[in-house]
């Protein structure tokens, strides 16, 4: 990430452009880090709290083969109208041009096969990497918490992404891994990374969001795959600047999955077969193999994309 650079010391903007509109963050005097964390929890409490108790009410505490159409029906829903719409809305709270802000143009296509690849072969390093993390050894109580946290997370996933029929399968495409895509990376990639780009730096803002980015989805054991997943899309996103193209990753490493379940596979588990029943060196190998994989294919999306320098820039633009 050497092409980014941190951005330099702000002018305000109350002496640059003193007859410009002002944003409601920047007339309030609130910094794009304590906006970021706000969005973060009206959008947590939205999302997860209000949308999962309304989901309960109506459905039941967790997917079963008689509600799941209601649960698949609920899960979209609720990206859409308690996602997506409050994300589009507080971009206007930080931006005059919230499309610009939030990097709203459409990716070259030439990057598109590169982003592939590259997110095919991490999600399969990521696999191994959730294998090995099981063999770390921890005190009995903390193993028995996480294995009933990942199997009740895995019941419900695999209710909810499972399909019996190609229609089906494509209806579970557009639930699980389509609206997310889009919910998600405009929110997390979009909104909540760039603001904090704008308090900190465009890596240290990706790191941060990253790291939240693992932590929102409530599941201990695939923090760190997840805080990896963000890494890369958020890099996808800053080389590109285009948040687009993270959503269509974020598209491919979901709809995988769903194929995966479809052809009955264990999960995403579609080259390298179940880590859990490989030796450790078929692990190495495999990981190794992948890695390789990954490693070409970003060079080759960093070869066909233009550095990007950073300038500070105020969120707020003079009127055209």
């Amino acid at each position: 990430m050497e092409d980014f650079q941190h951005p330099a010391p702000s002018i305000p903007i109350h002496d640059s452009l003193p007859h410009a509109r002002l944003t409601f963050i920047e007339r309030y005097g609130i910094s794009p880090i304590v906006f970021g964390f706000l969005v973060l929890i009206v959008v947590f409490l939205l999302y997860q709290i209000v949308g999962g108790v309304i989901t309960f009410l109506f459905f039941g505490i967790k997917p079963t083969p008689d509600n799941v159409v209601g649960y698949r029906m609920a899960t979209g829903l609720g990206q859409i109208f308690l996602l997506l719409v409050p994300t589009i809305f507080l971009a206007r709270f930080v931006s005059l041009k919230p499309s610009q802000f939030m990097r709203l143009k459409f990716p070259e296509l030439h990057t598109l096969i590169p982003t592939i690849v590259g997110i095919f072969s991490l999600q399969q390093m990521l696999q191994i990497y959730l294998a090995v993390q099981e063999k770390i050894p921890l005190p009995e109580s903390i193993q028995t918490q996480l294995r009933q946290i990942k199997e009740l997370i895995e019941e419900v996933y695999k209710v909810l992404v499972s399909s019996n029929s190609l229609p089906e399968l494509f209806y579970v495409i557009l639930i699980v891994a389509f609206i997310p895509a889009i919910a998600e990376e405009l929110f997390f990639r979009g909104l909540v990374q760039r603001s904090f780009e704008q308090g900190l730096s465009p890596v240290k803002g990706l790191l941060l969001t990253s790291l939240i980015f693992g932590a929102y989805h409530l599941n201990p054991t695939s923090f760190v795959p997840l805080a990896a997943l963000g890494v890369y899309l958020g890099y996808l996103v800053l080389r590109s600047q285009s948040v687009w193209l993270s959503a269509f990753a974020h598209f491919c490493n979901n709809a995988f999955a769903c194929v995966a379940v479809y052809l009955s596979k264990n999960d995403d588990y579609i080259v390298t077969g179940d880590p859990e029943e490989m030796s450790a060196v078929l692990l190495l190998g495999t990981f190794v193999s992948f890695g390789v994989i990954f490693f070409f294919s970003t060079y080759y999306f960093i070869q066909v994309t233009k550095p990007i320098n950073l300038p500070h820039t105020s969120i707020v633009q003079a009127p055209s």
